[in-house]
């Protein structure tokens, strides 16, 4: 059995004191209501996992036009921020932290799901090679409007205005979601961004919107409750840069003078293999990053205590694991074994594949 003590080992992030690193990841599950608010039973999902070190929230949509996907919850609406009220209530009932994910997707979405049958926005018009989760199932993405200089402060504003709800719905603090090909991926990355404005071109240019995004949420939040997720990688989104290394090496400097409370990183894919280059290119970027890091990524009990033990990481945020198993950070500790995911039930549906999967002591 594997010695986790050091998964249990209490640590400071930011303005926070997490009791242990095993973080439950964000987990889109799509079991919101069609106007974007929480189902009551989110309230039993997330204060059935409240004893992760740290929960983030399911990706939550900042605006009606940031959505992506059939039934996923926002924050910029009263119903919506009274439903999210009630789980940050619950969590915080079983002695949890939360931090509300800020998404907006940007061009992975389809016109059925926008207000009046808008088109996505992103960066640019190229359409992504990519598919989303509608009404009909899962259909190809629509072509989408590239951001005007106007539509761009307005993406801005709508950050600021989702970062005031999650305040008032009680979270402890935000992730503002930068990875996985979604809107600021796609400003960042040149593979979808082909402006020739002042939010294009240069890597600091590319940046913009970020740092813009981050300089107008620290006015909400301090910095100490404010973090970024970041997927060098790629491998989602249809996304790609011509220079992977030479982009993320100057986001993470970036992000590391800021010192936010923490980068949570995406290192690897579900099914996607990885190689040693990818590791090494994770590793020479780390480099950069003095603050307190989050990993993500195929981890589980053994791969965790050696990147926390090798300083690698400060915690590890773990996602299937935390669907299929609530009490996931008891298991660990003792070394009991799993519950096996239905992946059948991650998307969509009632309690079943949902709330319902045992503790160990029922």
């Amino acid at each position: 059995m594997t010695d986790t003590a050091n998964l249990f080992t209490p640590v400071k992030m930011g303005d926070l004191d997490l009791p242990n690193r095993v973080l439950m990841a964000p987990l889109t599950r799509n079991r919101a209501q069609s106007d974007g608010t929480p189902k009551d039973m989110a309230q039993i999902y997330y204060h059935q996992r409240s004893s992760a070190g740290l929960i983030f929230s399911e990706a939550t949509q900042i605006s009606d036009i940031a959505k992506g996907y059939l039934d996923t919850p926002g924050i910029y609406t009263e119903d919506q921020v009274a439903g999210w009220r009630k789980i940050t209530d619950a969590v915080h009932a079983g002695g949890g932290r939360i931090f509300c994910q800020l998404w907006h997707v940007g061009r992975i979405s389809h016109a059925s799901l926008l207000p009046e049958g808008q088109s996505p926005v992103s960066s640019s018009d190229l359409k992504a090679d990519a598919q989303t989760f509608t009404a009909n199932g899962f259909e190809a993405v629509s072509k989408p409007e590239a951001l005007t200089t106007e539509g761009i402060k307005q993406t801005t504003q709508d950050y600021v205005h989702a970062a005031k709800c999650a305040k008032e719905a009680g979270f402890d603090g935000i992730e503002v979601h930068s990875a996985n090909g979604y809107l600021l991926d796609q400003f960042l990355q040149d593979g979808v961004n082909t402006r020739d404005d002042e939010y294009g071109g240069t890597v600091e240019n590319r940046m913009r919107l970020l740092v813009e995004v981050l300089d107008a949420v620290e006015a909400v939040w301090p910095k100490g409750r404010i973090g970024v997720r970041l997927s060098p990688l790629g491998q989602a989104g249809d996304i790609s840069d011509s220079d992977v290394e030479g982009l993320f090496t100057e986001v993470y400097k970036m992000l590391d003078a800021r010192k936010l409370a923490y980068l949570h990183v995406v290192e690897g894919f579900p099914g996607g293999g990885g190689d040693e280059n990818d590791a090494k290119l994770l590793a020479r970027l780390r480099e950069h990053y003095t603050g307190f890091f989050i990993g993500n990524g195929g981890y589980d009990a053994d791969t965790a205590v050696n990147a926390i033990t090798d300083g690698r990481a400060d915690a590890i945020s773990f996602g299937r694991p935390f669907i299929a198993n609530p009490d996931l950070p008891e298991r660990m500790r003792v070394g009991a074994e799993m519950n096996k995911p239905r992946q059948a039930t991650f998307y969509g549906g009632d309690e079943k594949g949902y709330t319902d999967y045992p503790f160990l002591d029922r």
